[in-house]
């Protein structure tokens, strides 16, 4: 079952990902600068947002096999429609509604964590944080190489027709639980975020560094298939896969995330964040030293902010296990409007100043995170 629930995971949230991969084709079909046409990217992350914020909380209120069935039903119908359209703004405004329900992995992580005794939730969180990362970076892979073979429309069909298949499947096989909660505050996240210190700062460590990821990793297609680089969207999808092998250390940073606690791990992924930034630099070369030097640096990237979700989600679940799915509402909804933010500016960055801007927003939320990080430990240490 759970390894059911990983694979379920990587499937839902690669709707929000591999249109990064896209973003030239639509471009070009549409007749489009590349960064309007970035706002299918954009529009699904707010979607997600808004998804996890005001649908992730019925987690704790309704049976998760009929809430999980009608979500990747709606998923399905609305990639199809993507697929098939010939407007851009409905192909954005659609975008919004995949990014609300493909919000499933945030209704199965809590779920998993009912599922296994206490000792064990790292790591299990960590294989469907494995799951989760794999479906983030494979999708564009995913969506680079059919986008190559069968133009943009391929991917939305062909992701389409998975959701539907997922969907059906999870209905039939997802063990059949009863509600945590009696009813739903639609305030709850809100309220949750106010009540508890260490679902804020979790939620600011991972805004900041998603909000990198999600600069780095959206700025990657138009830079590599710009005019100066010459490479095709395959190529995108082949950066994709080298950075997806992050998600096998998922599982080892819940297991690391047992033994030492979250915090430790945590200090050691901003500075990695850090470190990436640096190694990234040279990505924007021209030539296999650019790409061999991208890869690199968005692999030690994908380790350190996939890693300091685990530890994040860990945190976040020991707080009140009766609440898991509000509070994963809470923290996923900080999490993914930073994400939001940091692609818009990385693409900003990329288009008015050049690949090294991009690099430094990256090294900038890691040193963010790391310095609130330093001052809670001095304030613990005074206390």
């Amino acid at each position: 079952m759970i390894a059911l629930l990983a694979l379920a995971c990587g499937v839902a949230v690669a709707n929000v990902y591999f249109p990064q991969a896209l973003t030239p084709l639509v471009a070009e079909h549409f007749h489009v600068e590349a960064g309007t046409a970035a706002w299918i990217v954009i529009a699904a992350q707010l979607g997600y947002a808004a998804g996890i914020f005001l649908v992730v909380p019925l987690g704790d209120r309704l049976p998760p096999r009929r809430l999980v069935g009608v979500l990747l039903g709606s998923t399905s119908v609305a990639l199809v429609t993507q697929g098939l359209t010939g407007s851009f703004a409905l192909l954005c405004a659609l975008s919004v509604l995949v990014g609300m329900t493909t919000v499933v992995p945030q209704v199965l992580i809590p779920l998993s964590a009912d599922l296994v005794p206490p000792g064990r939730t790292g790591a299990v969180v960590g294989v469907l944080q494995g799951g989760l990362l794999a479906g983030i970076l494979l999708a564009r892979a995913f969506g680079g190489v059919l986008g190559d073979l069968l133009g943009w429309r391929g991917p939305y069909l062909v992701a389409g027709v998975l959701c539907g298949v997922l969907g059906a499947l999870l209905a039939w096989k997802l063990p059949a639980r009863s509600p945590r909660a009696a009813r739903v505050d639609p305030l709850a996240p809100l309220r949750l975020l106010a009540e508890h210190r260490d679902l804020r700062r979790s939620g600011l460590y991972q805004a900041l560094l998603f909000g990198g990821f999600n600069a780095a990793w959206t700025s990657t297609a138009p830079m590599l298939t710009d005019t100066a680089h010459g490479w095709s969207t395959s190529v995108v999808g082949v950066v994709a896969v080298v950075g997806a092998a992050s998600a096998l250390l998922a599982p080892v940073a819940g297991r690391w995330t047992d033994r030492v606690g979250p915090d430790r791990v945590s200090a050691v992924c901003f500075a990695g964040v850090v470190v990436s930034s640096v190694v990234l630099v040279p990505g924007g070369l021209v030539g296999i030293t650019g790409l061999v030097g991208l890869m690199a640096g968005l692999l030690l990237l994908d380790v350190s902010v996939q890693s300091n979700q685990v530890a994040n989600q860990h945190r976040v679940f020991a707080l009140d296990p009766g609440r898991r799915s509000g509070l994963n509402s809470a923290y996923m909804t900080c999490t993914f409007l930073g994400g939001a933010v940091g692609s818009w500016l990385g693409v900003l960055a990329q288009s008015r100043v050049d690949w090294w801007a991009v690099c430094g927003i990256v090294a900038c939320t890691g040193l963010a995170a790391g310095t609130r990080h330093m001052l809670r430990r001095r304030r613990v240490t005074a206390l």
